[in-house]
């Protein structure tokens, strides 16, 4: 008996139809420096050198943890491609690169033609949120390795900035101001959590309406991370920003430090938080301590910027006049050791 690889579990038939679905998706991505097409053996970007005097690319890759389990409770894809875009392009905007090409890996026990499309539709919202091209990737078909009906998800970026242009934090002073730019919610960090209290702890439903979030709770724990580069890019052309994090795993405690130089920590005020109300569900519903959940989660800020006291208000009055709600959560000291909040009532 003679056996095909379709028996063994790969369809490649299922791979062509995949190709001629996302298409489209992927040439709304296009921008100028894109060289080559969908189905070729590697994208090709090319670099405008008369913007810079000495361009340095910045890449970054990541994959979107367990929130991947709750877009399978709740039978969603078309925004878990944007998350994985979004916590590739928020990492390398924090060293000031502007966001040139994606590229997306997607793994499966069995390819559904039409659900890898929305995934890659996803894919493709979060690259024109942020500017990147979508120029290639790989969806792989591995029976055996991921049950039918489950896929994971990963992303790469480069990202580009002029060598002066740099943001390393190495000018970050005493006094400095940090400002929160708000999140979209849970963003895709700490569903690890978030699973164990909903799910094991309480026994809630995906699709059960909850009061307080205004909505079902498997939309709320789905809302796509929010993509900030072409925010902070405007805001790099007009202001010295001397220091950006990007609030992901980790929270507060591991990643605003991650932009400070040596001696300089800072004192951290929750009072100006508007802390989403997931995030008090979450608290709530988890008998959760209070340092636990900034350890894990953003709290409603995405983005943490620092800038000089003197430039501080001009920030604040920008941003606001661009629709956003920023606020001033700390101040820089010049201290060794670990980051202090103080947990004060509004």
């Amino acid at each position: 008996m003679s056996l095909t690889y379709k028996e063994s579990g790969v369809d490649v038939n299922a791979g062509y139809e995949t190709v001629k679905l996302i298409k489209d998706y992927v040439k709304k991505t296009y921008t100028k420096g894109v060289m080559s097409d969908i189905g070729g053996f590697g994208g090709m970007f090319a670099i405008d050198k008369d913007q810079y005097e000495e361009p340095v690319l910045v890449s970054g890759t990541d994959g979107v943890g367990t929130k991947i389990m709750i877009a399978f409770m709740a039978d969603k894809h078309n925004t878990i491609g944007e998350d994985a875009v979004a916590m590739c392009v928020n990492d390398i905007i924090c060293s000031g690169a502007k966001p040139l090409f994606f590229l997306d890996y997607i793994a499966t026990g069995k390819l559904q033609p039409e659900k890898a499309a929305s995934i890659v539709k996803g894919v493709s919202e979060g690259c024109i949120k942020s500017g990147a091209a979508l120029i290639g990737g790989e969806t792989a078909e591995m029976p055996g390795l991921y049950a039918e009906g489950e896929y994971d998800i990963a992303g790469f970026c480069v990202g580009i900035v002029d060598k002066k242009k740099i943001i390393d934090g190495s000018k970050i002073i005493e006094g400095d101001v940090l400002i929160g730019i708000p999140s979209s919610g849970i963003h895709s960090n700490g569903y690890s959590l978030v699973r164990k209290v909903f799910f094991d702890h309480k026994n809630y439903r995906i699709n059960q309406y909850v009061e307080e979030l205004g909505t079902t709770l498997g939309e709320a724990l789905l809302i796509p991370t929010r993509i900030y580069p072409k925010l902070i890019l405007e805001l790099l052309s007009k202001f010295e920003i001397k220091g950006i994090s990007n609030i992901t795993g980790g929270g507060f405690y591991e990643n605003i430090p991650r932009m400070f130089p040596e001696g300089i920590s800072a004192d951290i005020r929750t009072e100006n938080i508007n802390v989403l109300p997931i995030f008090n569900l979450i608290q709530r519903e988890g008998n959760i301590d209070i340092d636990e959940m900034y350890s894990t989660f953003n709290m409603g800020i995405g983005m943490v910027l620092c800038v000089g006291q003197d430039l501080a208000d001009e920030v604040i009055s920008y941003l606001k006049g661009l629709g956003e709600i920023p606020v001033i959560i700390g101040r820089t000291v010049r201290r060794e050791g670990g980051l202090k909040i103080c947990h004060k009532q509004k």
